[in-house]
């Protein structure tokens, strides 16, 4: 009890993905960045997950110049990034030589810790993410990503734990992204991992959707838990992490209690800009992401997804089939081997749900959920569905894969960085990587459509808005698109 529990800050990254749709932007993050640096948080979340994207595609910010902005302005803190192994901050496996780079270039521009994890808990998908941190000189946190099912259980979660630790991990987070974990399921991990690893450090990363996430924090604590994640409110609390303040006085008394404290009026001059900027951007904000949802402990969609969820399903027509919808999703889940829902496979799940209950199940098989049943995207926590897997066989005409999926990838920086030279677009590791995952949209910002670009501004967020609602619009009646916390999955379906 001797050393005090530290926090995380998430508004940066995770408070506003998870109940603002990602949207806030530089400028609005610019008046409180340095206050926040001053506060004396362990860590602040600033990049990765769907703000690189979001950037790109609705902000018209260049992802790496907004981070190596925010680093300027807090330059104390550690900044840090969520990225998703193999899948870097996109949707699918990229090779290696990709991986490297794009780590390599965030550490140039400032990022500190990289909170890397796997979607299906793979430990291979993460170890060319982890060498290339530990190559670039900066701290590997490996994520052991929380959910339940009849396969994970304590002892599993456990082990995985000692294979982060053999794969390189400088520490260990415990990531529930749909806020499912409990005060008894939190404690065991988190004391069994310190006991296994005393000298590894340990975090929890929680949302409060169920509306537990602070009572877990607490009993974390006493678990001997090393950090823990918050907000600040009006991005706090609902669908993302508790809010500091609320947080601290929970643990007021307590002799692992912050010390020497987060200071009140520094928070409360936060909360007061963050209150103009939730305002600002109500459009993205729903009542039903900032209040308790026990239905979460059965659907588990994680947060983030969930404050899109409800307004992503009119692109199928579906918002009075929002229940129908998450009823389906532990169906998917359960024949897709159980996987855990987190980005890429919270949205492919969420994406495969929606066309069960348009046109029925598996009637229409996307490409995602196929590579996951046929292991392209890693070793499922469980065995797929025969059936689903012999019906991906035959629709996607290729057979079921054991290898690391990324062994199947050839180096591919030198032909991105020759595609961007026949572009006309720098052909630098950043812009390589980022055309690597988004091309359409780094096309767009480089090179704005002259109707667009005035409205919006340097960078062309609205071209590259434009051009995903005119492909949207010419694509044809049997093409859907769905468009889940910033990935876009496109179906062709055949009405029956």
């Amino acid at each position: 009890m001797a050393n005090p529990v530290r926090f995380n800050n998430t508004v940066l990254r995770d408070g506003h993905q998870s109940l603002a749709a990602t949207r806030m932007s530089l400028a609005q993050m610019t008046p409180i960045a340095p206050t926040l640096d001053e506060i004396g948080f362990a860590r602040l979340e600033t990049w990765g997950g769907a703000t690189i994207d979001t950037a790109l595609r609705f902000l018209g910010e260049n992802p790496f110049e907004r981070l190596a902005s925010l680093k300027k302005l807090a330059p104390k803190t550690p900044h840090m990034m969520l990225l998703r192994g193999q899948n870097l901050v996109g949707y699918k496996h990229y090779a290696d030589d990709v991986i490297e780079a794009f780590v390599k270039a965030s550490a140039a521009r400032g990022m500190d810790v990289f909170r890397v994890f796997d979607a299906l808990n793979d430990p291979r998908n993460l170890r060319a993410a982890v060498a290339a941190v530990k190559a670039a000189g900066k701290t590997a946190e490996g994520v052991i990503c929380y959910t339940t099912s009849p396969v994970h259980t304590i002892e599993a979660f456990l082990a995985l734990g000692d294979e982060l630790v053999e794969t390189g991990c400088d520490t260990i987070c415990v990531k529930d992204m749909a806020g499912l974990i409990g005060p008894r399921a939190a404690f065991d991990i988190i004391s069994g991992l310190k006991a296994r690893h005393p000298k590894i450090p340990v975090v929890l990363h929680s949302h409060d959707t169920a509306g537990l996430a602070a009572t877990t924090y607490y009993a974390a604590v006493e678990a001997g838990v090393d950090l823990v994640d918050t907000s600040v409110a009006p991005f706090a609390n609902g669908t993302a992490q508790p809010d500091t303040t609320r947080m601290a006085e929970i643990l007021r008394g307590h002799p692992r209690a912050p010390q020497p404290g987060y200071d009140p009026k520094l928070l409360a001059a936060v909360r007061e800009h963050l209150d103009g900027v939730y305002a600002e951007l109500g459009k993205f904000t729903n009542h039903k992401n900032e209040i308790v949802d026990s239905d979460t402990l059965i659907y588990q969609v994680p947060g983030g997804m969930l404050s899109n969820f409800r307004t992503q399903l009119k692109d199928l027509n579906l918002a009075d089939k929002f229940d129908d919808v998450l009823a389906e999703i532990p169906v998917v889940r359960k024949a897709l081997g159980w996987i855990p829902l987190v980005t890429p496979t919270s949205q492919i799940v969420g994406n495969q749900a929606a066309l069960n209950v348009k046109f029925g199940r598996w009637k229409n098989f996307t490409p995602a959920a196929m590579d996951i049943a046929l292991g392209y995207y890693g070793r499922t926590p469980a065995p797929v569905d025969p059936e689903v897997q012999k019906l991906a066989i035959s629709v996607a005409k290729k057979e079921p894969i054991t290898a690391r999926p990324a062994d199947l990838l050839p180096p591919g920086l030198d032909a991105l960085k020759k595609e961007l030279r026949e572009n006309a677009i720098p052909d630098t590791d950043e812009y390589a990587v980022l055309y690597a995952m988004f091309p359409q949209q780094v096309r767009a910002y480089v090179h704005p459509a002259p109707a667009t670009a005035n409205a919006a501004g340097a960078g062309g967020a609205n071209a590259a808005a434009g051009a995903n609602s005119a492909a949207g619009a010419t694509a044809g009646p049997k093409t859907y698109t769905i468009t889940i916390n910033g990935s876009a999955f496109t179906a062709r379906v055949e009405e029956a």
